[in-house]
Order: C-alpha cells, then structure tokens, then sequence
C-alpha cells in the first residue's frame, strides 16, 4: 500500500476488518488523490429507533487537524473493544444510537493540509452567510483556493466530503428527536473549548437552555474539567459553517432536537510545552510527543463518553417548562451579557 496512505485511514480500516461484522459501515464518497481513491466512511451501531437518542462523533474535517481524527479513532476503538464483555454498554445501546466519521477530509490529511484536493475548508463551505462583517479571509473567503478558508466557488454544490457529513447527520440523528454531535478539531489556543452554534450569528439559538443544561451537568459530573464552554460566535463569525447549516435544517421540525457542539483542543498548550513545534505545520496542531498525545486521547475520550452517556440520559437533564426559561435565563447572562 502506498506509503503515503493516512495512517488515520490505515487504523479505521484495520478496526474494520478486524471488527467490523459487528457494525454498520458504509462509503459514502470516494476522494481522489492522483492515482489514488480514498475512501469516507461512516460507521453506526446500537438503536436505529427515531425515539431512541443518538449521538454522532466527527473528525478530520480539517486534515492539518490530525488529532481530531485519533481522538474520534481511539474513542471508536474502546466502544469497539468493550462490546463483547460490557454489559453497561451493551444495554446503553439497546436504547441508544451511535454513529462515527472518524476520517471526513482523507484527501487533507493525505496532502497534510486544512483543506481538500480542491483547496476547499470544508467548514466554511456550506450555503450560510455570516448577519455581520467576518475577519478577513478567516471568516471565509472566495478569492482563490490558493489561500486558505476558501468556500469554493459561488452557487457551487457543496463538495462531497461536506455532503457526506450532511448526509450522515441527516439519516443518523435528525433522523432521532434527541441528537448531539461532537466534532473534534485543534486550535490555536490555551485552553480546550466546546463551541456551539452560531458561528454567523451572535443570535442564541433555538435551543439555549438546553446547552445550558448540558453545560451545568458537565461542570457538576466533571468539577475540574479543563473546558470553556461558549457559543462560537463569542470567538469570530464565519461563512460558510457545516454545523450552522445543519442545526438550521434540525430546526424545521420543532419537535426535533439537535445540540451540534466543536471541540477546538488548544494547541498551544502542546507548543508552550514543546516550542520546537513552531517548526512543523503539523507541530502547530498537533501534539508530536507520543507522551503527550497519549494524554490528549485520554482526556477526550474521557469527554467523548461524557456526551454518549448525556445524549442517552437526556431526559433526566433536558429541561422542560420553566426550568427551560431559568436555564434559558441563566444562558443568556453567562454567555451573552457582554453583547
């Protein structure tokens, strides 16, 4: 096999051959690199049921990104290998949905870049337009797919690696009435940070007091945890956003509940420690120590559970009422105050 191969791509398809009888897999889109044709696949196991939860898990939307692949791969793997013997998450996925797209750009992470083949970032390339003006060319830009954040062309469809995301979220959660998506990235910064939707808008979304909620069960179940927790728009606004996109077509069902959240881990923390980093593109957003990726794994995978285990038992924390109205409330001043 061509040494060039992701070796992301390498590790889901040795999990798959190993185990894969046990799940639903399919390709939903054949990427071309040269000579070569790179598969995107999606994987589901547990409750097909529109009434049962279901929780979907992303990464390698942006190929430089190479830790939001493994992080998606090592949680996939330890579902995987704890089939045969847990009998808690045996029965967890009696009553609940999973869905994982471990690898979404292979072609990036083949070319080791943020964008695919065609120089497309696939998170600024959905049909949204930002209420307010974005940051130069970060906030998406159609100039040239030779600079970065590029949308692609106007009026184009969406390419195919967005729209196997959007298909798998279409068919796998708002197919449910309860849904959260994670999708797992690295970023510049200090701190890991959970961003949510909007990322065109510093409007709240529909469902606020539900992120609020799940907000205050992760401080009250993880006190110590290392997360800032806040609407992306607190950040930057940005065309183009996959999850913008998504969480609006979940919204014209009332009834339908999906809670899209972005784990931005802080890349800086891995450079601070490892300065020689700033050296390497990749060193820039992804954490080169064997020690120190491990560590990284471990604590998101940890977090990954968290969600899998919140999006089963929505219904002991999803408010209702006029608890929806507090958590409402209480969002607004925490996260919109400063507006």
């Amino acid at each position: 096999m061509d040494h060039r191969e992701p070796i992301e791509l390498l590790e889901l398809e040795r999990l798959l051959d190993k185990l894969g009888g046990s799940l639903e897999t399919r390709v939903l889109c054949q990427v071309d690199v040269g000579a070569r044709s790179l598969p995107v696949y999606a994987i589901s196991l547990g409750n097909p049921e529109p009434t049962a939860p279901a929780v979907g898990f992303f990464g390698g939307v942006h190929g430089l990104e190479r830790i939001g692949s493994a992080v998606v791969l090592a949680f996939l793997h330890s579902v995987l290998m704890r089939l045969r013997w847990d009998t808690s998450l045996q029965q967890q996925l009696e009553r609940l949905r999973m869905v994982f797209m471990p690898v979404v750009n292979p072609g990036g992470l083949w070319h080791g870049t943020r964008a695919n083949p065609q120089g497309v970032d696939l998170m600024r390339n959905a049909p949204v337009e930002a209420d307010e003006r974005v940051p130069f060319l970060l906030g998406g830009q159609r100039l040239s797919a030779r600079l970065p954040w590029y949308r692609g062309p106007r009026s184009a469809p969406m390419q195919a690696e967005s729209q196997a995301l959007c298909q798998v979220v279409e068919e796998e959660l708002l197919s449910h009435r309860f849904s959260i998506a994670v999708d797992c990235h690295s970023g510049f910064g200090l701190s890991d940070r959970i961003w949510f939707p909007y990322a065109h808008s510093r409007t709240p979304i529909a469902h606020l007091a539900e992120m609020h909620a799940l907000c205050e069960i992760l401080d009250q179940s993880q006190r110590h945890h290392p997360y800032v927790f806040e609407p992306q728009s607190r950040q930057y606004l940005t065309h183009g956003d996959l999850w913008d996109h998504l969480y609006q077509r979940a919204c014209s069902d009332p009834a339908r509940v999906l809670l899209p959240l972005t784990l931005e881990m802080g890349s800086w923390l891995w450079v601070k420690k490892n300065p020689r980093q700033l050296l390497s593109l990749q060193g820039l957003f992804n954490p080169l120590l064997a020690h120190r990726e491990a560590r990284v794994l471990r604590r998101q995978v940890e977090w990954l559970d968290f969600v899998t285990r919140a999006a089963g038992g929505h219904r002991g924390w999803q408010p209702t009422g006029s608890e929806r109205e507090r958590h409402r409330q209480m969002a607004l001043h925490r996260w919109y105050a400063w507006e």
